[in-house]
């Protein structure tokens, strides 16, 4: 598929903005109740609150590409930390089965994104130029 290697740089903003909308949403939902979700109203001084709260910082900052690196990278930790706290002590190991599937993938996309960069189409590349 060596077609698609000129777009590469693209893809990357794509995965970016993409991850980010999805990541922004667990956020959005839990302190804006947009969409309404039983994680709603969470309460900030907890450990879910407290995700809340980098889901929506980070995944606003990802989904604009703005201090993406940093953003991405506590993005990343915060996934890595939800499955090992939350989903790995379900006694399996299955991320299928614990349910932690979602906070794998989150942690080494953003994983890529803090190593790789925002892509062209982000405001961190347009900061640089100028």
């Amino acid at each position: 598929m060596s077609f698609l290697k000129p777009y590469s740089p693209f893809f990357l903003s794509v995965l970016r903005i993409a991850s980010g909308l999805i990541f922004l949403q667990h956020g959005t939902t839990k302190y804006l109740s947009i969409p309404e979700t039983r994680m709603s109203g969470v309460d900030p001084m907890t450990m879910g609150g407290a995700a809340g709260i980098i889901e929506l910082v980070c995944g606003a900052l990802l989904v604009i590409g703005l201090f993406t690196r940093p953003a991405a990278f506590l993005a990343s930790g915060t996934m890595a930390f939800a499955y090992f706290l939350v989903h790995f002590p379900q006694n399996n190991i299955y991320p299928i089965l614990n349910g932690g599937e979602l906070a794998i993938m989150y942690c080494f996309a953003f994983l890529y994104i803090a190593a790789a960069g925002p892509g062209p189409i982000s405001i961190d590349r347009i900061l640089r130029r100028g």
